[in-house]
């Protein structure tokens, strides 16, 4: 085939291959359907990507004359091995799309519309977004709302896995107003499969929220989130309520709600589990914004492994995890520091890997927090039998 000379009208810009279904965009250039597709709505390019132009829309049409040449070439070459490309099944459009769900509205068709939906949802990216902008969106997000048990868990599935946009968000939040509220009850009442694409959802939406929900978030509804953390779901719904946690926490009371939904608690205790990278730095990102109000720094105080298994991360996990336990211990060293508590600094390790910290490759920022802790507590640390005699040498002076 290296031999054969290929018109290059049949040779799709992009890929550089034959096409094997052309379409022509805004700009008036072919391509394959497939390659600028995934340009398009993958990549999420707006232009065109050899003419630059922007695309005034999305719309993909076929090039039905080229695509019958493309395929007699085919046919007249098939003695070198070229096989002919079958006709291109027509991509859905938004006109299917509401006729199936306006069927799926009648109760006994819905599951069938939730097959149908899901399969081309599976098919392309481009087939998500059509599903988005015909309205799917509001369609799944009502039989989430209803929680119709099996129809549900479906829709939810389906839901999460269309990644939805930011204005697709933003829509489905001010259309159902309690779709947040309809999420945590599913982190509470839901299969283990719908907790984990509840927790992934909320994760998304927390994102576009706005403020004023966030800060109304009760305590109740925290301890779903950190539910799904104790229930060790999965890998990726631990990330998903880290990381709404992580939102959520700045906002308002949030802080406290969370101490008092238990999340520090569950936190060391997935510290103390774990060894994943990614877990263990969103666990120290999130303890790290608790331990910043006075419950928070309690509650860690009160957990027998609390210091010792944030001493542990340092210089074990990553330079993010590092630098995120470090400031823990500085928040506790200087608004919670009591000699029982300088005392168990001392005797968990914490005062050696301070003094580890200054002589590893670790950031600026980092060392000066390390720094700072020694020097403020020098009195007591540097005459102390615990400190190690070789460590002495790297202590700051005060």
């Amino acid at each position: 085939m290296e031999d054969i000379d290929i018109p290059s009208r049949f040779i799709c810009p992009i890929s550089l291959e034959i096409m094997k279904d052309p379409v022509t965009v805004s700009s008036g250039i072919t391509f394959d359907r497939e390659s600028i597709e995934r340009w398009i709505f993958t990549s999420k390019n707006s232009t065109c990507p050899i003419s630059r132009q922007p695309l005034s829309d999305t719309d993909l049409t076929p090039n039905q004359t080229l695509r019958r040449l493309i395929q007699a070439w085919c046919t007249l070459n098939a003695s070198n091995g070229i096989e002919r490309f079958p006709t291109p099944k027509p991509p859905v459009d938004k006109a299917q799309i509401i006729k199936l769900l306006n069927d799926g509205k009648s109760h006994e068709n819905q599951m069938r519309c939730l097959q149908n939906l899901k399969s081309i949802a599976n098919e392309s990216e481009r087939n998500r977004r059509c599903l988005e902008y015909a309205g799917a969106v509001e369609f799944l997000a009502s039989i989430v709302t209803n929680e119709c048990s099996t129809s549900s868990d479906e829709a939810l599935d389906i839901l999460y896995h269309l990644q939805i946009s930011e204005s697709g968000l933003k829509n489905l939040i001010t259309i159902n107003g309690d779709f947040i509220g309809t999420l945590i009850r599913v982190l509470q009442h839901g299969s283990f499969r719908s907790r984990e694409n509840a927790a992934l959802l909320l994760k998304s939406v927390l994102k576009v929220a706005d403020p004023m929900y966030m800060m109304s978030i009760r305590v109740e509804q925290f301890v779903q989130i950190v539910n799904v953390l104790r229930d060790q779901i999965s890998r990726h719904a631990s990330l998903a309520a880290l990381k709404i946690m992580v939102e959520l926490c700045p906002w308002g009371r949030n802080k406290i709600k969370a101490v008092e939904a238990g999340a520090v608690q569950v936190l060391v205790e997935i510290l103390i589990e774990t060894t994943g990278r990614k877990v263990c730095e969103m666990g120290l990102v999130v303890l790290d914004q608790l331990c910043r109000c006075e419950e928070g720094r309690a509650q860690l105080l009160n957990h027998g492994a609390g210091i010792a298994v944030v001493s542990k991360k340092i210089l074990r996990i990553s330079h993010v995890a590092s630098e995120r336990a470090v400031r823990i211990l500085s928040l506790i060293s200087r608004f919670s520091e009591t000699s029982n508590v300088l005392e168990e600094m001392l005797q968990v390790g914490v005062v050696t890997k301070l003094c580890m910290v200054l002589q590893m490759d670790c950031s600026v920022k980092t060392k000066e927090k390390a720094k700072e802790m020694l020097r403020l507590h020098s009195r007591v640390w540097k005459s102390s039998t615990c400190t190690p005699v070789h460590f002495l040498l790297s202590y700051p002076s005060s």
